[in-house]
């Protein structure tokens, strides 16, 4: 059964997606426990997964994607990661990546602006890239030819391993694997227009459609994406007419629930979010649908840094309106012990999976069956 596992982080991202076909990707990576201090309630991210694919007999992931070379969704990557570009990153207890994902982003920001983590990604990005395997590339500004054309290469020698916004991803079919990915952002517009990086602004954001026997749920990755861009991708959909690319059963919130990924204005007590992105979480939504914020306990006073109270008072109302359920993954199951919130994909749509007090799994948060 395809599911969903959202990590205890902090304020830090890591989805790892588990497919029927026994296939494993994973959405960022970022160690952000303290592993010196035992009052951390963060997880152990390395140990996890190390279980978890050693459960699986699996000595990689089929898919890394890196959304974007934030510290949070990056963190420890160098060291967890068995990376082809340089030996020092090659012993045998490092996780292999069969396809490495990142937005055009990540190849052509300039290094000086680069932390040492982000550095040895971009390396590993670059080095795939050239030697044309083991990666995909979302969006082809102006910025990545130039950058291709000063290494003796052309766009064209790379094209099949990029995929723009509006396009589904290759190498992942409803047939074969049960999903399909559709690409929103980055825009290569945008990146054409201003030439110098924003890695919220150019950050990975994808629309997950997994097919279960016909039936469809949907699921948004939207990185860190501010309400700007969000707005644009509504915009851009629905001059397409496509808006079935934005439906939703399940949404991973850009940014631990920051206001910003809503509209410019925190707001007294509730984030009132611009049109398009209004219409985006309300309209679009379906019954029983599932807010995940991957971020700290959701304060109760006003805070500079998200989480924001008054986007996750917003964020309640619309998924209660719909019999949703608003996650928090520092919160789940509870403030004092948290652990991995785990979305179970069925033919009766998503379930947020909880263990009763016997420890025995149960599964809530049912969102409504949608024919394919």
């Amino acid at each position: 059964m395809p599911k969903l596992t959202f990590y205890p982080l902090g304020n830090a991202d890591c989805c790892l997606m588990d497919l029927a076909n026994g296939k494993k990707l994973l959405f960022d990576y970022a160690n952000t426990r303290c592993a010196n201090d035992e009052t951390d309630k963060r997880i152990d991210l390395p140990t996890e997964l190390r279980n978890n694919l050693q459960a699986a007999r699996k000595s990689d992931f089929d898919v890394v994607a890196f959304s974007h070379l934030d510290h949070d969704h990056t963190c420890g990557a160098s060291e967890f990661f068995y990376f082809e570009h340089d030996k020092k990153y090659q012993s045998e207890d490092r996780i292999k990546i069969a396809e490495m994902w990142v937005p055009a982003a990540v190849l052509i920001e300039k290094r000086d602006t680069l932390g040492d983590e982000h550095k040895i990604i971009q390396a590993e990005a670059r080095h795939r890239l050239c030697t044309k395997k083991g990666i995909r590339v979302f969006s082809r500004p102006g910025l990545l030819k130039d950058w291709l054309e000063s290494r003796g290469m052309t766009l064209d020698e790379v094209c099949h391993l990029i995929t723009d916004a509006g396009q589904v991803v290759p190498g992942f079919s409803r047939e074969e694997d049960g999903v399909e990915f559709f690409v929103h952002s980055p825009f290569a517009k945008r990146l054409n227009e201003c030439e110098v990086v924003d890695r919220n602004s150019d950050s990975l954001v994808l629309q997950v459609t997994f097919d279960n026997y016909g039936t469809e749920t949907k699921v948004i990755l939207a990185a860190d994406s501010p309400y700007d861009v969000l707005s644009d991708m509504v915009d851009v959909t629905r001059w397409h007419n496509r808006e079935e690319r934005l439906e939703w059963d399940v949404v991973k919130l850009p940014h631990h629930c920051s206001y910003l990924s809503l509209g410019p204005e925190k707001g007294k007590n509730k984030t009132e979010p611009v049109p398009n992105v209004k219409w985006l979480f309300e309209d679009q939504g379906r019954a029983g649908g599932i807010i995940v914020s991957t971020s700290c306990p959701i304060p109760m006073e006003d805070t500079d840094q998200p989480p924001h109270r008054q986007a996750a008072n917003y964020h309640r109302d619309n998924v209660s309106n719909k019999d949703g359920e608003f996650c928090v993954t520092m919160e789940f199951p509870s403030v004092a012990k948290p652990e991995p919130l785990v979305i179970e994909i069925t033919g009766l749509g998503a379930k947020v999976l909880k263990r009763n007090r016997s420890g025995a799994a149960t599964v809530t948060g049912v969102s409504a069956p949608r024919a394919g």
